[in-house]
């Protein structure tokens, strides 16, 4: 880290308080883009998908217990792999603690990854989360929502509305509105760094003097599934 300006509390409040001003600004043009996403047309999901859970198969319906709107994290998790990929367990240490709040206004949140359903509770149970993971490693969920990819596709601008995947599973969310009627719409979905904001360490990183860090040696060159840091940086 660089050395840096030390002033007065006189003119550190001044510049404080010009900042604020960029941060309100930001504010209010956040808002407004979060209404114009509400206001994104939808589409009706026709495929019947079935996944499985820990109850047995489940529908995209079904996923929504009762409610009418569903979140779900495409989880890093490919049917080959042993455990699922630690970016996205970074993602998933942040969310998991807040499904109980989004259940209290109407949302139900799911992850869905293409691993067998053993593969995906065994990591689960490792990583002590408890929110609802379905295997879609029987239908074609993730391909259809931008996901998962063909080998001859890594290399295309085939995910993220125009980007190569590099990888046959990509990160991302999605989320679904069901109607009066029982119709599934599509609402919305984000990828890559589109879903940074919902990374509450990334937030919180972001305050701090050294920031992210990360300019030189790539995303999340330093992260770790929580239980493999060093005890030296876990403390």
């Amino acid at each position: 880290m660089t050395e840096h300006r030390i002033v007065s509390h006189d003119e550190w409040l001044q510049a404080r308080k010009a900042l604020l001003a960029e941060e309100k600004q930001f504010t209010r043009a956040r808002d407004e883009l979060t209404r114009r996403r509400r206001e994104l047309p939808w589409e009706r999901v026709e495929t019947e998908y079935v996944f499985e859970g820990e109850n047995g198969p489940e529908t995209l319906a079904e996923l929504f217990s009762g409610r009418s709107q569903l979140v779900v994290y495409h989880f890093m998790f490919g049917p080959d792999d042993d455990v699922g990929c630690k970016h996205c367990s970074f993602w998933a240490d942040n969310f998991d603690p807040i499904v109980i709040h989004l259940a209290a206004r109407d949302t139900t949140m799911v992850a869905i990854s293409r691993a067998p359903l053993g593969k995906l509770l065994a990591y689960r149970r490792r990583m002590g989360w408890s929110f609802p993971w379905l295997s879609s490693s029987g239908n074609s969920f993730n391909a259809d929502l931008g996901v998962a990819f063909e080998p001859d596709q890594l290399a295309e601008p085939a995910y993220n509305y125009g980007m190569p995947p590099g990888f046959p599973d990509r990160e991302g969310v999605s989320v679904f509105f069901r109607a009066a009627d029982g119709a599934i719409l599509h609402t919305y979905s984000a990828y890559a760094r589109g879903i940074d904001l919902l990374n509450t360490a990334y937030n919180y990183i972001d305050l701090t003097p050294k920031g992210r860090a990360e300019e030189d040696r790539g995303p999340q060159y330093w992260v770790e599934r929580h239980d493999e840091y060093a005890p030296a940086v876990s403390t």
